[in-house]
């Protein structure tokens, strides 16, 4: 049982990445065909994020009260739901109101696998569970690419998506016997053997949590992390359009590098976590994500953007499993799922505020100062981390 439900995670994880990068490579035609000013994509992320933030801090009481499965399932669902609504939507005010449940829909089910798996299973399955989101956020841009050049519409590649995600939901719910048993089985451990975490685990309040010794830095780490991700992954297409004059279909399937650089790092980086630390695996990952940074920042060839990309994508691949991973360790694991609640609000905050500022920058003054908005908050993530690990009492590994 227990290898079928990891084997179901996986899926779960796929369908998460799915919708994540299709915005991005949709917006430098969405944005025309609607009417809308280029930084409007901003807007979108912020109300999703809203959802999704709000979602992933009372994600401790869904999980207490429904249970992993049933807000797994139902989350997945509300998310097809959604991009089924911007498939059919033709006006920007109706991307605004399907944005809402696909936001409530990814924050939940976020925060409760990741504290799930971060428990019950070892570092290179958070990696490769990791790199299952990447395969999915990397399918979408093709899937938008293809609908572009050949279909002629960007409805049909949210239309393709939502039928993919509607069938992952429907093996999602088909499986929630085999969730109801592993959890069952799980208290039943827990009623045998209780153990000093278990007799003193409760709800947490945001002042507990923010008191908790490391927990700001570590959120402060997650938001830096995200808000470089997610700047990149949305104004990818964008930058290679305005910059280096893509066509826009053409810059919607090479802006999924980014997301094959993300992949193919989680691959590997399963295998490195079983001999190498959390620790040095977010140092190095920093390390590789200045390199492709200064990639992205070369002027005289289309061709070191391509390659910046990738190289960005392959730094962030251990980043954000890693510090998830760690979060039991060093924080204890009758804190994690609070913890990583919040850090999961963080996440989005990032996701929510700092591609949208970009996108203004963009607009009035130039698209050419992505690298620079990134190299921020990546010295800022490299601080936060060092803060972490000094201000933790437990040895991070």
């Amino acid at each position: 049982m227990g290898s079928l439900l990891l084997a179901l995670i996986y899926v779960c994880f796929i369908s998460l990445g799915l919708p994540d990068s299709l915005l991005g490579s949709a917006w430098p035609v969405l944005h025309l065909a609607l009417q809308v000013p280029v930084s409007y994509a901003g807007i979108i992320s912020m109300v999703i994020f809203v959802g999704t933030i709000l979602s992933s801090l009372f994600s401790d009481k869904l999980l207490h009260r429904f249970g992993a499965g049933k807000v797994t399932a139902v989350s997945v669902a509300m998310t097809a739901i959604a991009l089924l609504g911007f498939s059919i939507s033709n006006r920007f005010w109706m991307l605004i109101l399907w944005a809402i449940p696909y936001g409530f829909g990814a924050g939940g089910v976020d925060a409760i696998l990741n504290n799930y798996v971060a428990l019950h299973f070892k570092p290179q399955h958070m990696s490769w569970l990791h790199c299952m989101w990447g395969v999915g956020a990397c399918i979408s841009p093709y899937i938008m690419s293809f609908a572009l050049v050949e279909l002629d519409r960007w409805n049909y590649g949210y239309l393709i998506v939502s039928v993919i995600q509607i069938v992952l939901s429907g093996v999602i719910f088909a499986s929630l016997p085999i969730w109801n048993k592993e959890e069952d089985a799980a208290a039943a451990v827990r009623d045998k053997e209780p153990t000093p975490e278990n007799e003193e685990e409760k709800a947490l309040s945001f002042k507990e949590i923010f008191a908790i010794k490391g927990a700001v830095p570590c959120f402060l780490l997650f938001f830096c992390y995200c808000s470089l991700e997610l700047t990149t992954s949305l104004w990818a297409s964008t930058y290679l359009v305005q910059k280096w004059a893509f066509l826009p279909e053409t810059a919607a399937g090479y802006a999924s590098m980014f997301y094959i650089g993300i992949t193919l790092g989680r691959l590997i980086n399963g295998f490195l976590a079983m001999k190498l630390g959390d620790r040095f695996l977010i140092r190095m990952g920093i390390v590789i994500v200045a390199c492709g940074i200064g990639l992205l920042s070369i002027p005289f060839h289309a061709g070191f953007a391509l390659a910046g990309f990738i190289v960005t994508g392959l730094g962030c691949a251990p980043i954000y499993p890693c510090i998830i991973h760690m979060t039991p360790d060093v924080f204890g694991k009758d804190k994690s799922q609070a913890m990583i609640g919040v850090q999961m609000a963080f996440a989005y905050i990032g996701f929510l505020v700092m591609p949208p500022l970009f996108g203004v920058i963009a607009e009035k003054v130039s698209i050419s100062l992505l690298p620079g908005y990134q190299f921020v908050f990546l010295v800022l993530m490299a601080v936060m981390h060092e803060l972490v690990i000094r201000k933790c009492k437990k040895e991070i590994k």
